[in-house]
């Protein structure tokens, strides 16, 4: 979820939830880096930027997430260090060294039937952790967390309305109930 201008209509986001404790670390690492959005935006890794939903969607938008997370098993994440998206956009993140695969395999999913939608920029999952701050900020959250190491199980993506007030809220979670690949 960015902060992209909001089309008309409601706004909702798709995305893996930090779990905590790591949750909250990143958030709070995000707020002392000065981004002016830490508070508005939980740790996540993005599935499906930011996109209009009607509310005569809604239904058929909650049936296509359901099939899509019977179709895909949990899997696992680990986050290990930073990186940026310079020059082509200001931000730091803790990138992931498992679950990449997962992570794009599950958001292609999401972007079809009702949720079809193109990218502004080639689908690369990640924990944001500094974006609209100076550049001494950036090279301050790149050089803190470059050590950052934590793992995780997902067994559930998040939607995500954008509110009134600039906040995103998780308002509803989907399961993961897939068979694990046989190897």
């Amino acid at each position: 979820m960015t902060d992209a201008p909001e089309p008309s209509g409601q706004t909702i986001g798709l995305a893996v939830p930090i779990p905590e404790p790591y949750g909250r670390e990143l958030q709070d690492w995000r707020r002392s880096f000065g981004d002016p959005l830490a508070d508005a935006i939980p740790a996540h890794i993005t599935l499906l930027p930011p996109t209009a939903l009607t509310a005569a969607d809604r239904d058929g938008v909650y049936e296509h997430l359901d099939k899509v997370a019977a179709r895909f098993a949990p899997f696992r994440v680990h986050l290990r260090g930073t990186a940026t998206f310079l020059p082509v956009s200001p931000v730091v993140f803790v990138a992931l060294a498992q679950g990449i695969s997962a992570c794009e395999r599950l958001s292609d999913a999401i972007r079809t039937g009702p949720l079809a939608v193109d990218l502004s920029f080639p689908y690369h999952p990640h924990v944001t952790v500094a974006h609209h701050v100076s550049e001494e900020a950036m090279d301050n959250a790149f050089d803190t967390l470059a050590g950052y190491d934590a793992g995780f199980d997902v067994a559930a993506f998040s939607l995500y309305e954008h509110g009134d007030d600039g906040y995103w809220r998780r308002e509803r979670d989907f399961v993961l109930t897939g068979e694990a690949a046989r190897v």
